[in-house]
């Protein structure tokens, strides 16, 4: 069976975020859910234009979402049920708009497998850097269908282009580091770390804050 069938089928003029670590059991699948339950939430009608997906450099290929990762998301108010693991391909990151990783060794590897992703391509926390510095108002509008996609996409473009100006304090800030096999407070920290990373990325695509529950 042909590899492209794991690839969700795109909306008209959508955009999509892929989401890579390296198991695709513990980071990737809260920055998926945490990401969806966000735009759901700010975008209403117009959420399905974003795609968020995830999957791994060593993608536990079918696997569950690890126990306590589901477990930080319920405390977020996130459903874990319907996930499961999945290996990175060719075709996720052709067909992503942009690739966001927990790591710079997994930023490394999506850019290493071609298909013209460097620009596209950040850490999350690296993204989270340099979307805090772009003004909102040089962005579109986001209020319809079609100014969704469209900011997201320019978005993507001014960070890139402030990536050579804007550097790191230390290679390490820009990463998130895995919490596999660790206790629970480990996985709350890191999802703690990862929605602190998530909110202002979600702010800067939808021109709306987070509304607390």
């Amino acid at each position: 069976m042909p590899a492209y069938v794991t690839v969700s089928p795109r909306p008209l003029d959508s955009f999509r975020i892929l989401f890579v670590c390296t198991g695709n059991v513990c980071r990737s699948p809260i920055a998926e859910r945490l990401t969806r339950h966000e735009l759901d939430s700010r975008l209403a009608d117009f959420a399905g234009r974003i795609v968020v997906e995830s999957a791994g450099t060593w993608g536990h290929e079918g696997a569950p979402m690890e126990a306590h990762a589901a477990t930080v998301l319920g405390e977020y108010g996130v459903g874990a049920d319907g996930f499961a693991g999945r290996e990175l391909l060719d075709e996720h990151v052709i067909d992503a708009d942009l690739v966001l990783t927990a790591t710079l060794d997994h930023r490394a590897q999506v850019i290493s497998m071609g298909h013209a992703a460097g620009l596209r391509t950040f850490t999350l926390k690296e993204f989270t850097r340099l979307v805090r510095r772009i003004d909102p108002s040089t962005l579109p509008d986001p209020r319809g269908g079609d100014q969704v996609t469209e900011r997201a996409r320019a978005l993507v473009r001014a960070a890139a282009a402030l990536r050579g100006w804007l550097l790191a304090a230390t290679p390490e800030s820009d990463e998130v580091d895995d919490p596999y096999g660790a206790p629970i407070g480990m996985f709350r920290n890191c999802g703690e770390e990862i929605f602190d990373a998530l909110d202002p990325v979600v702010t800067a695509l939808t021109g709306v804050t987070h509304r607390s529950h």
